[in-house]
Order: C-alpha cells, then structure tokens, then sequence
C-alpha cells in the first residue's frame, strides 16, 4: 500500500502569467481534475533542498498546461522567484486511477520483460504525445521507445516491479 503522504511531482513551474502573480505550469500529467480538487500544493525548490507549502486560490487551463494562482500571491515580483520549481500533490489528494491507469510514478523503474520472457530494460521516462504515451526503457547503452497501447502493454503489476509487452514487429530491432 502506499503512504497516502508520498508525495507526487505532477508538473513544473514554468514561467509567470501576467502581473497578478499567476503562474504557468508545465503538467505531467495534463490532468486539471487534480490540481483543481486540491486545497494546498507543495512546491519544491529546483535544487531539491527546500520544499513549502502553499494554498491555491485557483487553476484552470492554458495551452498544454495550466495557469495557477497561489492564496496571497498576486504580484509579478512574488511569484517569479518560484519559476522551475517542481508542484507536488499529496498521494492522498490524488483520485485513485482507474483500471489499468497508473500514475507515471509508479511506472517509472519498473522492469520491462516481453511476453516471451526477454528482458528488454527499465522503464526510466515517459513523455506524452498527441495519441498515447511513450515508455523510455534503457538497458545498458540501449532506449527503446515503447508506446503505450493495449496491442503492446499487456499487463502491469506493480507489486512485482514488472511491465510485460508484446513488442510489435521492429520495436525492438537496431
């Protein structure tokens, strides 16, 4: 079971919006359904080292993100300094996904095996494309990208640490 306190980096600050003290996020997720249900967001610091929290005032969506307002932020000058920090939620203000939906967090070092039994690599990154994620497994000196479909992810078990695919014809060649 996982600690309902873990906390989940679901996007990025990007820039500032306006002079209001508004802010563009870069989300990792693009689901505004999270964001919007939470009171309080933490923001960490892009060294890692100071993490702090924050009330949100509103959010709503912008481009391939969304614009953010944080409680007693509504100057230009307050809100530029947390530009590249990360936004982190809360696991347990995160709705539980639905069936054979995962949080990108969860997948991310998982080992990837084909159907087969051949070890293809660990999941190490996942970017979003207009039609479907793609799966960044590296093993060695060797990426493969590997979407994720229903014709290639065949099943997912996270309390094994394991990802099986069925790769298609050439997903796997040099």
């Amino acid at each position: 079971m996982s600690d309902p306190d873990e906390l989940i980096t679901v996007g990025r600050i990007s820039g500032a919006h306006g002079i209001k003290g508004q802010l563009r996020v870069y989300s990792y997720s693009g689901n505004l359904e999270s964001l919007s249900a939470a009171r309080i967001v933490m923001l960490r610091s892009p060294d890692g080292t100071t993490l702090r929290e924050f009330g949100i005032k509103g959010v709503k969506p912008h481009n391939n993100g969304f614009i953010l307002s944080l409680k007693d932020y509504d100057d230009i000058d307050q809100a530029l300094p947390l530009v590249g920090c990360e936004l982190c939620l809360k696991r347990s203000q995160l709705p539980e996904p639905e069936d054979d939906e995962y949080y990108w967090c969860d997948l991310i070092g998982l080992r990837v095996v084909t159907a087969d039994g051949v070890e293809v690599g660990t999941l190490a990154d996942i970017f979003e494309t207009g039609s479907n994620d793609i799966y960044v497994v590296r093993k060695d000196r060797q990426e493969y990208l590997i979407p994720a479909i229903a014709t290639v992810i065949k099943s997912v078990d996270l309390a094994g640490g394991t990802m099986v695919i069925t790769p298609m014809d050439g997903l796997l060649d040099l």
